[in-house]
Parts: structure tokens; sequence; C-alpha cells
């Protein structure tokens, strides 16, 4: 798996083709303001052999419609001016198959930004390559449930489409709704891999000088981009490590402040996170994944409840990462 060019033919991805616009016209996503971007270095390290592009797109069928009509009467009756009032539809009233299915996608991007990075601003983002089965595993399975879910709503979409009649009343036009044939359409789910661009893989031809701008302006952007990522990863530690800390902070028995077992998990996934989305090779994430085991190991949610001298000592510790955190403003 060190070879992405390997990985891309197992998988049939294209190869990415960075043409000249992309570089000038991509804006870069901020990062947030607790973490400060480091001084723009002489070239970026390479991390193609330690990470590439995944993309996770899924289409869902909203039922939903906006009626004019009703909008227009509800407009009316209140003596409103017109486009004042909008009736905005839901086609299968309280369909709980189609709920699901919508829940279950937004769960499904939960779990796709949770193991990646941010990395452009057209949806794909930086998988780590020793995040790669994992995640891999994780969203063929999710891919199934979902093909699942819309096999078994679209079979029962007729009836569903009947049953909207009594649901939602005067509202009701046949021709709001996609036909049986038409309506599998609707749903779409897929993953896509792409080999991280290097520089060095312009293929224009625009002579020497121009492609030496052209690289000097990628490397720019793919400077900025891992920036940007390895920025989300600290924002995520401060958020589990902050969280943490303000769980733990309560002196006597009236002042306990209730928190669940995942408090102490959370922070342990980031420990993993720290590692695996290493793919620069950064010591300092490194050393802060070290110090977070060696303080965290022994810890359980039982012995922070009930012993407080251990939580006082574990909470010095979150603290104390916490100022370690890069470029923090705090």
């Amino acid at each position: 798996m060190n070879n992405l060019k390997e990985v891309a033919s197992d998988m049939n991805a294209p190869y990415f083709d960075v043409r000249t616009n992309d570089t000038g016209a991509m804006n870069v996503p901020q990062i947030n303001q607790m973490v400060a971007t480091t001084a723009p270095q002489a070239s970026a390290p390479s991390i193609g052999s330690s990470a590439m592009l995944g993309e996770l797109k899924i289409s869902c069928w909203t039922g939903r419609k906006k009626d004019k009509s009703a909008s227009a009467s509800v407009t009316s009756q209140n003596y409103a001016d017109n486009g004042t009032a909008s009736v905005n539809k839901k086609l299968l009233g309280n369909c709980d198959e189609l709920t699901a299915i919508q829940k279950f996608v937004a769960s499904a991007r939960n779990i796709h930004y949770s193991m990646t990075m941010p990395w452009s601003d057209l949806g794909m983002r930086l998988l780590p390559t020793a995040q790669y089965f994992k995640y891999h595993q994780q969203m063929t399975e999710l891919q199934n449930e979902f093909e699942n879910m819309v096999d078994t709503f679209c079979n029962n979409y007729t009836w569903e489409v009947s049953r909207a009649q009594a649901r939602i009343g005067s509202l009701f036009r046949a021709d709001d709704y996609p036909t049986e044939a038409s309506i599998r359409d609707k749903f779409a789910f897929s993953i896509s891999y792409i080999p991280l661009p290097e520089a060095g893989d312009f293929r224009v031809d625009v002579g020497n000088e121009q492609r030496d701008v052209l690289e000097s302006h990628y490397n720019e952007y793919y400077r900025k981009q891992l920036d940007s990522a390895m920025g989300d990863v600290w924002q995520r530690t401060y958020k589990a490590l902050s969280n943490m800390s303000d769980r733990l902070d309560y002196g006597g028995d009236d002042k306990k402040k209730v928190f669940r077992d995942s408090l102490v998990d959370n922070v342990l996934d980031m420990v993993e996170l720290l590692n695996v989305c290493n793919v620069a090779g950064d010591s300092q994430m490194s050393e802060m994944a070290r110090k977070l085991d060696d303080a965290l190991r022994g810890v359980t949610p039982d012995g922070l409840r009930n012993n407080e001298s251990f939580r006082a000592e574990t909470k010095q510790a979150v603290d104390d990462a916490i100022k370690s955190l890069p470029s923090l403003g705090m």
C-alpha cells in the first residue's frame, strides 16, 4: 500500500491532473481562529505515499416540494405581501422509511468526516493510507446498508404515495411525485479514491519557465491544504481535551459534573487519530499522542468519579496537554 499509483490501479481510480485554473481559483478553507497557520515554507513535505484523497457522494430524495398555490393562499388569507409565505410540502407526510434513510445519510457523512481531513472545496478529503482499510470497510458496509434501506423504500413507494393522499389531504397533487420507475434514481451512494497529486505531476505543454511558475503555485496550494488538514486534527484534539477538562473541573460532591463513560474514550480515540492522521510525520503531533497515551493509561470513568485526587491529577495532565497544543490563542 506504499505506492498510491498501485492503490489507484487496484481501485480503477483516475489520476488527478492538476490544471492551471485549479491552483489559482481554489480558496483554502479557513482554519479555526484557535489554530494559527504557520509561516510559508519553501516546499511542503511530500505525503503521496502516506495519504490519498477520498470522496463520498450520497444523494437522497428529499420528499419535499414547494406548493405555489398553497403559498399564495396562505399569503392572501393573512393579508400579507406576495412572497412572504412559502408552503413546503412533505410529499409522503411522516414516512418513517424515508426519514430513516435521511438520518442514515447524515450519519454516514459524519463518519466520513470523522475519518478524513479537509483538503479541497470540491468535496475530496484527505484519507491517511493507514486509515484506508478501516475506512473502506466501514464505507462499504454503510453503502450496503443504504442500498438495502432504499430497496425496501422503493418496493413500498407506490403504497406510500397512496397513503399520502390521506396524510396531506387537499395538498396532494399526483404530478408532484416521481414515477415508480424513476424513484430509485433519486438515491445514490458512491466512494471514490484518487492518488494525491504531487507538484511534479504537471503534464501541460507550457514551457519550462511557465511550468516552474505553475509548480510554485501548486506547492503553495499544497502546503496550505496540508496546514488546513493538520489544523483540523489539532482542532479536534483541542475540543476533546477541553471538554474533558471542563467535565473534570469540580471540587466537592455537591459540585460534581455528570459525564459519560465516553468522555475517556473520546480522548483515547484522539490518541489514535493523532497517530493515524500524522501523514506529514509532524514530531509535535507524535509527541502529543505519546503524552496523552501516557497520561491516560489506566484512567477509567469510575476512577475519575470516585477518586478526587486521581481526578485532579488527570485534569492537570489534560490541562498541560492543552497548553502545549500548537499556536492556540489561549
